[in-house]
Order: structure tokens, then sequence, then C-alpha cells
């Protein structure tokens, strides 16, 4: 007990130090940022309302997964929980385990997803649907979950609440199985995520609020909106609140300062970057973000927990395409990163704005949205074009584009802002360098992260072949979705399941890395599944038996 007593003690005193954000940046003039743009107040995270308690069990790892606490619920008022911590845990013989049994209602443990052998995987998938649906949630006193008006599907696996950028994919999924409903509601979810909060979180739970994910919201409209191209202005405000929280404090920027999510570069254009509105531990994360920063002795804590929580709200957490030395995770530097991916996807809900503003009869909202994506675009031309051939990142310390070549490049051609010519280009070194026999990889370099070599991610996959279809480049498109069908059909006939990710390089598997074990269902593999398939459907192999 007494490892646990220490622990105890010593975290409770760092995460007293860390509760307070800053607004470090890293090389560029940092303007005042506005400090929220929630629509109402936050709820109290965990490591915030009982803190003491939070890092303790944290830090004894008295769960494996450091979610598990995070998405513990208190059965009575947090400081009184609080009270009896600090009169008990030094007492001799404190079991730190029944303390939190008798004061929290934990998590249960994430249903299986067992289905009736079915002969196809379309159909595997169809009979997926159900079991991954969760009912609205009402969430009870002190929880982190987030009140949401409609049932919704989760990822699958540790996963309990909805996620941003993982139900874009899911949604086709969705529309692919005739879940038509389902889909509408998942959007309404989110719109309704975007009144109440200002932007869609991470994912519903309150120690996401401080971040969002890939900015997909206007994807989900138009993939809605494709029975009734009028459907754009229902969630006008929706969208233009969205991109409001994204382009927080751009309007006080000078040449070469950054705010929040915005940076204006030295010629005054303006771009975006991953942020998180905290520096202090991911309570998902707790003691894997604390050894992280422990691990540098160059750099303050609370500046590498901000890169982390910025990874996090970029979707790839993590990945050498955010690192210094891609074997460190300790020299993350997503803050000084201007991701292609992104600003690709602003581009989109720039122009769908312009569109729906269009429809609205608002010459001049349509207008100053145009104008605003051609501007975007043109900045994407001219600093995210790397001379090797391919869209690439642009590094604010050294004010040029990263050389590393990643599956990102591709967002460009799938937002329709690429010149026929880069797109080509673009493709040919995709080609060379990412295309493997199970699809198309994240990046070339095996780090032992999870968004590199040689895992395979759904999402990914579907932002390739569409972009490279709407270029002609159709035989890298297809041979993208040959080999990631070929690895999820494989997997499936062999385990009956689907996994979030996949082993790229011909063992036919699912993949590794991260910071939790590979898990099942899921989301988005499903709808990445479907919507190929849909494209391709030679790639479904033929019905197997069933007993």
């Amino acid at each position: 007990m007494s490892r646990v007593r220490l622990a105890t003690r010593t975290a409770a005193c760092l995460l007293f130090a860390l509760l307070a954000a800053c607004t470090s940046t890293g090389p560029m003039t940092t303007a005042d940022p506005a400090q929220s743009t929630l629509a109402q107040p936050a709820p109290v995270t965990p490591d915030v309302g009982w803190p003491q308690t939070f890092a303790a069990v944290q830090a004894a790892w008295l769960f494996e997964d450091q979610k598990t606490f995070a998405d513990a619920v208190p059965r009575r008022d947090p400081a009184q929980i609080e009270a009896a911590f600090a009169a008990a845990h030094a007492r001799p013989g404190f079991d730190l385990r029944a303390f939190v049994d008798a004061h929290f209602v934990l998590p249960t443990s994430p249903p299986d997803t067992p289905v009736d052998p079915q002969p196809t995987l379309r159909a595997h998938i169809d009979a997926l649907w159900p079991l991954l649906t969760r009912p609205r949630p009402a969430p009870l006193p002190h929880d982190s979950l987030l009140p949401l008006p409609h049932a919704y599907v989760v990822p699958g696996g540790r996963f309990r609440e909805i996620y941003y950028w993982d139900s874009y994919f899911t949604m086709r999924g969705l529309v692919e199985s005739g879940e038509t409903a389902a889909s509408r509601a998942m959007l309404d979810n989110f719109a309704q995520l975007i009144d109440d909060w200002g932007h869609v979180p991470n994912g519903n739970r309150s120690y996401y609020l401080s971040r969002s994910q890939p900015p997909f919201f206007s994807h989900m409209v138009m993939l809605e909106a494709r029975d009734d191209p009028a459907l754009a202005v229902r969630y006008l405000p929706q969208l233009r609140r969205e991109h409001g929280y994204w382009m927080d404090g751009a309007e006080r920027l000078a040449p070469g300062e950054a705010a929040r999510r915005v940076v204006r570069l030295a010629n005054g254009r303006l771009l975006n970057r991953y942020w998180d509105d905290r520096d202090v531990p991911r309570p998902e994360s707790f003691e894997q973000d604390r050894q992280t920063a422990s691990a540098t002795t160059s750099r303050p804590a609370a500046e590498v927990w901000r890169d982390l929580r910025a990874g996090a709200e970029s979707g790839w957490d993590f990945s050498s395409r955010w690192l210094d030395d891609p074997m460190r995770l300790d020299t993350i530097r997503t803050t000084t990163i201007v991701p292609v991916d992104l600003n690709s996807l602003l581009y989109h809900l720039e122009s769908t704005i312009a569109t729906a503003c269009e429809q609205a009869r608002d010459a001049d909202c349509a207008h100053r949205y145009k104008a605003m994506a051609d501007a975007r675009a043109e900045a994407i031309a001219r600093h995210l074009w790397h001379a090797d051939g391919y869209y690439a990142d642009y590094d604010l310390r050294t004010g040029q584009p990263r050389a590393q070549l990643t599956a990102a490049a591709l967002f460009p051609l799938h937002a329709g802002i690429a010149s026929p010519e880069r797109a080509h280009r673009t493709a040919d070194a995709v080609r060379r360098q990412l295309l493997r026999p199970g699809g198309l990889v994240t990046t070339a370099i095996d780090s032992g992260q999870q968004w590199d070599a040689p895992n395979v991610w759904a999402p990914l996959q579907w932002i390739a072949v569409d972009g490279l279809r709407r270029y002609g480049e159709h035989a890298l498109a297809r041979d993208i979705a040959r080999g990631f069908i070929g690895n999820v059909q494989t997997v499936f006939e062999r385990e009956r399941k689907l996994v979030e990710k996949y082993d790229a390089d011909g063992a036919l598997q699912g993949g590794g890395g991260g910071e939790y074990p590979l898990q099942d269902g899921f989301g988005w593999s499903n709808g990445v599944t479907l919507a190929l398939l849909a494209l391709y459907p030679e790639l479904e192999r033929s019905p197997i038996e069933t007993d």
C-alpha cells in the first residue's frame, strides 16, 4: 500500500500545479486568444472536479485503461468524496480500490458484438449496426457524458460515446445499409453539440470539450443532402458557428501571429492548425501523458501536454507526422504544424457555407465565404506543396513544407482543389511510397505509433480513393480499395469481426501500436468497407458457408 500512497501524494501535488491552461504556441508570436466559445458553462472534468482522488487512481494504474476512471461517475457530491479521500488516504491499510468502488459508479465493460453467422461481409456489417447503437444518453449528476437528443452509433470496443470524425465514415456505411434514419439522427446529434457547446467536441464527454477533431460536419451535411441539395440551408447556423470556432481570433492576428486554431503567416495568409484549450494531461491518458512529458528536460511539461492534446484533436494520435524525432513521442510539435488535411476540410466547410448562403439568397454571406474558400485554396497551393511533388504540412518554425509524405497529401484531391498536374504527381508519390498489399499506409515510417506504418486506417482509404477517382487516377484508387477490402475480408473470415485498424504489409491482421489494445466493432471500418464495395462490387468475395 505504501506505493499507492506515495503515488497518490505525488500525483495530487503535480495535478494542482497543472490545472491552469496557458497559451504557449511555440515560435510564433501569440495574440490574446478568446478563452472559450462554449455556448454554456462547461461541465467539470474529472481531473478538476475530484483532482486528488483522480490523480491518485490514475497514478496507481488502478485500471489497465486510464479511460475507465475518466468515465466513472461519483456517487455523491465530488467535494464530499475529495474530503473523504483527504481524510482517509494516509491512514494505514487504506484500500484505494475499495474507496473507488464505494464512491464511484464504474463504467461497464464494453459489450461483445456477437453476430449470428452471416454469408457475406456486407450482411455481417448490416447485422452489426444495432449492436453498436446506444440509446439517447441521460447522464447522471457529475457524469462526464454529455447529453444528446438521439440514439447514436459508437465506434466499438472501449469507446462508449460518439466521436466526431469517426462518425462521418460510420454514416456513409449506415446510408449504404439503408439505415438512413440513423444517419440523419447522427447529423442532428452533431448539430445539437454545436448548438450546446459552440463546436463539435472530440466526443460527447466533458473532458473532450477543450478540443474538436477533423471538421467533417459539412461533409455530413452534404451526405444527408444527397437527395435534397438545399438541405444545407437548414444547417447553415451550425455550419457558420463551427467555422467561427475554428477561426476564433483571426481578425486580431497580425502577420506572424497565432491564436488558438488560427495562424496568420508572414505574408498575411490565414490557415489553421490543431490546438487544445488546455495544457494538462488528458484525463483518458493521464499517466501516459505524464510519462511522455517527463521524458524530456528541454521543454516545459505544459507545452508537451498541449501538443499531445492537439495531436488528439488531429485524430492522428499519434504519428511521426507530428514528431521532430520519429521515435520519440516527447518531441511532438503539433501546434507548430499547419496540416494539409485540416485546411482542405475547412475549404470544404467554407465552400458549403457559401453555397448554402447562395441558396438562402444571402448574397453578401455567399460572397464572403466564397472569398475565404478561394483564399484558403490559394494558400494551400502556395504553402502546402512540397517541391518533391506532393502536398505536405507546413512547419511554422522553418517557414517551409515538411518533407514527410503522409496520406494527408490526398485531402486536397478529395476537396477538389488540386490542379490536375499536382494531383497526378501526388498520386505518383503515394503509389511509390505509401501503397502496400493491404491498402494505403498513413506514413512510410514504422515508429511504433499507431498512425504510422504498417497500419492502414479506414477513413484514409476512403479519402484517397474518392480523391484519386476525382482526378482520373482510377487504377491507383482501385488498387487501394482492393488491398484494403482484401485485408478486411481476410480478417473477417478468420476472426468473424472488423477492427479499427489493419496491418498493411501482407500479415492480414489487425494493426498494432497506440495507447490501448486493438478494438473491435468497428464503426468507420464498417462504413468505409460498405462505401468501397458500393464503388467496386466485384471486390466482394463469394458467400461463405455458415453453420
